[in-house]
């Protein structure tokens, strides 16, 4: 009796569990759905935050991070434009300068992308990477000019390879740079 029991209980928490974990990947899966529908809006951007994600696991493999932080970086990478959802696409094609007030409504979207996550629960953990990516080493950066390690490594790692991805790939006001150029580039503008 007290072994059927158990196995009962067992049981039923294993359901318990596989369906949490069924409802986490439906909600990912959304997300990152989202996520590339973002990135289609402009030809410019198409495929832009899945490669960001592979250079951002790669960055991340290299200086032997853990397994975990990795996964949460990879997603948080995937997903760190999502707050674009709100930017017209006459600004993400535009082939010349922004002007301020065109600026001002992309330099909204990390935050817009915080916004959207932080209503899942257990999704905070991909927060950093999100709202962080555009932060600047020196401080000039956005949503809130923090600088140096007052920036967390997430967004500092995610910000390396956004900034690699846009120098290699195509913009509307301009073309890509190769490879050397574009780690020239990461070189000379470090710290």
């Amino acid at each position: 009796e007290a072994s059927i029991a158990l196995a009962d209980q067992t049981g039923v928490a294993m359901k318990s569990v596989r369906y949490v974990e069924e409802r986490e990947n439906l909600f990912l899966g959304i997300l990152l759905a989202l996520s590339r529908t973002i990135d289609a809006k402009s030809k410019w951007t198409s495929g832009h935050s899945e490669r960001v994600a592979i250079h951002t696991r790669k960055i991340a493999e290299i200086l032997k991070m853990d397994p975990e932080f990795i996964e949460n970086l990879s997603v948080s990478a995937s997903l760190h434009d999502i707050g674009k959802i709100g930017v017209p696409e006459a600004i993400l094609d535009k082939e010349g300068l922004l002007t301020n007030e065109e600026f001002e409504v992309i330099k909204k979207h990390p935050a817009s992308g915080a916004e959207i996550i932080e209503v899942i629960p257990g999704y905070e953990r991909f927060l950093n990477g999100i709202i962080f990516h555009h932060e600047f080493w020196n401080g000039n950066g956005y949503p809130f000019g923090l600088e140096m390690e007052r920036i967390p490594l997430m967004g500092r790692i995610i910000a390396v390879a956004d900034v690699y991805d846009s120098l290699v790939s195509d913009r509307p006001y301009r073309k890509g740079m190769s490879r050397e150029k574009a780690i020239e580039i990461l070189v000379s503008e470090k710290g």
